[in-house]
């Protein structure tokens, strides 16, 4: 019985102190409901920060193949050769995902470029070509892969600057490449064959004593394999001639 007569008898309680203050009980107000907590967002994912592949000192983190001849300068990295024979500079480090930059000028004539994907050993990965090739015709910013030669090629040769600095930019993600030349699109492809490598810097042999190759800066940023490539830009048109 005592159980049953708690609720009515806290509730006789309440009404009277309600009469008690002047209040009717039919006007009270319920408090208000407390709005729910919406749920917290999710952090945007941020792009992976560029890391330097080159020190500005020495050639640490990196190892040497052939008789080419590479060295620090003026804090640049700088390859050449002066007997005929080539040689390349490889990371120890392997990458398989990334958006790669390099800023360069070269001493022409030259034939070099700048390996990704690529196993020293071998001698195969893809290049982002430095040169002026003429059969079939080839500049700066091609493509290049063992045993497919020219997957793209760059056929102006105005887009790069033969007397100055250069900024080649690689995209390579799953079977996405695209090659950048001073901020114009090279070309885009997809292709399989190669899928993980070294970074690498070739001076190419042959007819080329004397070239250099001058890297002021290079860094690389990780990409995640759902990260999308930048769109191609539309071909601007040229502007219609006035009417005679």
């Amino acid at each position: 019985m005592i159980r049953r007569m708690v609720v009515p008898a806290v509730g006789c309680v309440l009404l009277i102190g309600l009469v008690a203050w002047g209040l009717n009980p039919a006007e009270v107000e319920p408090a208000p409901a407390r709005p729910a907590k919406a749920p917290a967002a999710k952090p945007a994912t941020q792009p992976a920060k560029w890391t330097p592949l080159f020190n500005g000192k020495d050639l640490d983190g990196w190892t040497a193949r052939g008789r080419a001849i590479f060295k620090v300068e003026d804090k640049c990295l700088v390859g050449t050769q002066t007997t005929g024979a080539g040689g390349d500079l490889a990371t120890t480090a392997q990458w398989g995902n990334f958006e790669l930059r390099v800023t360069y000028r070269v001493v022409w004539p030259a034939n070099s470029g700048f390996w990704y994907r690529y196993d020293p050993k071998r001698g195969r990965g893809y290049q982002f070509d430095v040169l002026k090739w003429k059969r079939p015709v080839a500049f700066s910013g091609t493509l290049y892969c063992p045993g497919k030669m020219f997957i793209f090629s760059n056929l102006k040769e105005a887009v790069e600057n033969r007397d100055g600095w250069n900024e080649a930019r690689i995209w390579a993600n799953g079977e996405v490449l695209i090659h950048w030349l001073n901020g114009t699109e090279i070309g885009r492809c997809r292709d399989k064959t190669f899928q993980k490598g070294h970074i690498g810097i070739q001076v190419h042999g042959g007819a080329f004593k004397g070239m250099k190759i001058i890297i002021k800066r290079m860094e690389l940023r990780s990409l995640r394999p759902d990260e999308a490539p930048p769109k191609p830009k539309p071909a601007t048109q040229p502007a219609p001639k006035p009417a005679k």
